[in-house]
């Protein structure tokens, strides 16, 4: 079995544990040199039809680990739509609940065998044509690292340059796993958020100059 994460964007999760997302999109380039075309989830969502069964909802790909049931999946125009609910009770699934809801995870990752694929042609990544889905799993850590360090950029260094200019800047530990999460080394990171960032938010003679630099720095990483 092999396995593709994608970012979780997990438009609302109920009381009662049900939430829907994205488990797959389509024609995006991953992390393996891999895309997953349109079309690739039908014959696989047919045969769990006719059979009156559905992919397992895992906790990282544990096969030991369920958490929950998928009650809806099809594909649409942008990639393979999932409508699930956790099970209440069972201590993972009631973990993962609290965690989707402070939005602590953020991935959702298949589990398939291939069936036909593309190689990879004038630079372009290899296709999944067809794949047999067998579960759809919340994981910590998504393959297609590069949505995940999109919304990374786009909300977290968003509200931290928010907080600069209310004069309400976040704690240096936070700014610190913003520049790592953005692909800085943790090395470069510590050292840029211990001693550039902490001596801005300590003096204010020259904490505005320092933020500017900050700010500029962020944007320089959001313009990747």
């Amino acid at each position: 079995m092999k396995t593709k994460g994608f970012e979780l964007q997990v438009k609302d999760l109920s009381e009662e544990g049900i939430f829907e997302g994205y488990g797959s999109v389509f024609s995006v380039r991953d992390s393996y040199n891999e895309s997953v075309e349109p079309g690739a989830f039908v014959a696989s969502l047919a045969k769990h039809r006719r059979e009156g069964t559905m992919p397992l909802m895992l906790w990282q790909h544990d096969p030991w680990t369920p958490i929950g049931v998928w009650e809806e999946l099809a594909e649409d125009g942008k990639g393979l739509w999932v409508k699930g609910r956790l099970l209440s009770g069972v201590q993972k699934s009631d973990e993962v609940r609290i965690m989707l809801k402070n939005k602590a995870i953020r991935g959702l990752s298949i589990g398939y065998r291939e069936v036909d694929t593309k190689p990879a042609e004038n630079g372009g990544p290899r296709k999944l044509v067809e794949v047999d889905l067998l579960e759809v799993s919340i994981v910590s850590f998504p393959a297609n690292r590069r949505a995940n360090v999109e919304t990374v950029k786009s909300e977290r260094m968003d509200e931290f340059a928010r907080r600069l200019r209310d004069g309400d800047p976040m704690p240096i530990k936070d700014f610190e796993d913003i520049l790592r999460e953005a692909g800085v080394p943790k090395s470069m990171a510590v050292a840029i958020a211990s001693h550039g960032y902490a001596k801005a938010i300590r003096s204010d003679s020259e904490g505005e100059k320092t933020n500017d630099q900050a700010l500029r720095f962020l944007q320089m990483l959001k313009a990747d």
